[in-house]
């Protein structure tokens, strides 16, 4: 047999394994469209890994990487201000441990499910593994909406949730953090739960606190300037910036607020922002200290931003923003947000760069579209892994009782941020895709998962 012939011979088995691997997944999580969807985009890359490496068929890799290795599910039962008993769901992916213990977020929104919990605690083990920093992937929440609900209400469900979870976390095993729906209030709520249950004081079993109660000075900002950091490396390889640059930056939570304030920083006019009810679009630039001041001071909806700034327009139907013309773009809601449809109006308006700042915020479709077009593309794997990041280096003061300054913790976000597109775009090049950050991610990180796992054994 050839060289060749053993080439292609690899490819085959490697084309093989994956689409039989996917369709056992299939088997296993039927109707779990989320789950799926990020287990395609990943195997879609790792043809050509397992063609050169076919030791990582013989260990199973694939079948053992896309099974957590547990699923907690729980009820939440507290009372609300009327004193009835209302029940809601619980959930923690503990998805794999082979880089660290499980570390992901905390997600309360209505939407969440087993789906969902998957397919955020799977993306987790890349994001984190990316990181370079030893932490596993893992995610939770529960189905609860904390809209509408009073801030005692809201206290009681959190430490609800938090008596129930308290027996499978710990600083070595398990490190939640926030996400949609939780901000450092309800990690406080559940930090001071986990320690009065525990009865002694573990600083580092829970990330995202106050910086006056043990969390890391630029954690809330740490998502969105990730995002805009590892775009700006991008748009350098092409000579671009975002200096002079047209932004739209969808959501307004902290991921959309801190990356707006970064493109700002840089040079940048945002024009565009949103909330679930709507967007409002500034021809002047949205004001930063407006937007700040309904969103994390009042908590309220977007569309009062007109009352301050009655030049500005405001829109219902989020999904409306991807219409407004501009060079970058950076979703930063939520999941599967921008589609086909919207990648086609943003092409049209020429857009240059599109940077995931949510968590899989942009469908395969609307992926695959802006890759056909020459869109820069960074996806969220990398781009959105800035809040970890420094979620593990809250863990690293905690656990050497210091505290970083801002500075300090900004100036290590860029050097990871930086060295995390590196390994993208070196990942590409071996692998016959240079350039192609999606799949340059999914391969990095999944090659520092996949050799711990070799080296931990079958288990």
């Amino acid at each position: 047999m050839t060289r060749m012939d053993v080439v292609q011979s690899n490819k085959n088995r490697a084309n093989d394994y994956v689409h039989e691997v996917y369709e056992l997944v299939k088997k296993r999580n039927p109707d779990e469209k989320e789950f799926l969807q990020a287990t395609r985009e990943i195997f879609d890359s790792l043809r050509p890994v397992f063609s050169q490496h076919p030791h990582f068929i013989e260990h199973g890799i694939l079948e053992r990487i896309t099974e957590p290795e547990r699923i907690i599910t729980f009820r939440v039962a507290w009372e609300d201000d009327q004193g009835k008993v209302r029940v809601n769901r619980g959930y923690r992916v503990q998805f794999n441990s082979d880089l660290g213990p499980y570390k992901g977020g905390i997600r309360f929104h209505p939407s969440v499910n087993s789906s969902i919990m998957k397919f955020l605690a799977f993306e987790q083990i890349f994001k984190n593994a990316l990181t370079g920093q030893p932490i596993g992937g893992g995610k939770g929440g529960s189905d609860f909406d904390p809209k509408g609900k009073s801030e005692r209400e809201i206290m009681r469900f959190t430490q609800s949730f938090a008596t129930e979870l308290s027996r499978h976390i710990g600083p070595d095993r398990d490190v939640p953090a926030g996400d949609i729906g939780v901000g450092k209030r309800e990690i406080g709520y559940m930090f001071g739960m986990y320690n009065r249950l525990r009865g002694g004081y573990e600083a580092g079993v829970f990330t995202g606190k106050d910086p006056e109660h043990g969390g890391s000075l630029g954690r809330k900002e740490a998502t969105g300037y990730g995002t805009v950091y590892f775009v700006e490396e991008m748009l350098k390889e092409k000579g671009l910036s975002f200096k002079g640059s047209t932004v739209i930056v969808s959501g307004s939570g902290n991921v959309s607020t801190y990356a707006i304030e970064k493109a700002m920083q840089l040079g940048a006019k945002v024009v565009a922002c949103s909330d679930s009810g709507g967007y409002i679009y500034d021809k002047d630039g949205i004001n930063l200290e407006t937007l700040k001041q309904l969103k994390e001071v009042e908590n309220k909806r977007i569309w009062e931003y007109t009352k301050f700034h009655p030049h500005a327009e405001y829109h219902e139907d989020c999904s409306g923003i991807w219409s407004v013309p501009c060079d970058i773009a950076l979703p930063c809601a939520t999941q599967n947000e921008l589609d086909e449809i919207a990648a086609h109006t943003l092409v049209a308006n020429s857009v240059k760069a599109i940077g995931e700042g949510a968590n899989m915020p942009c469908t395969l479709e609307a992926i695959h579209l802006f890759q056909e077009h020459g869109v820069l593309f960074a996806p969220a794997k990398a781009a959105n892994a800035g809040g970890v990041a420094v979620s593990a280096m809250e863990m690293s003061q905690n656990s050497m009782r210091l505290s970083w300054s801002t500075e300090e913790v900004d100036e290590r976000l860029k050097g990871i941020m930086k060295n995390i597109y590196t390994s993208c775009m070196d990942a590409a090049d071996r692998y016959g895709r240079p350039g192609d950050l999606v799949m340059g991610a999914n391969i990095a990180g999944f090659l520092k998962v996949a050799n711990a796992m070799v080296s931990h054994g079958i288990g």
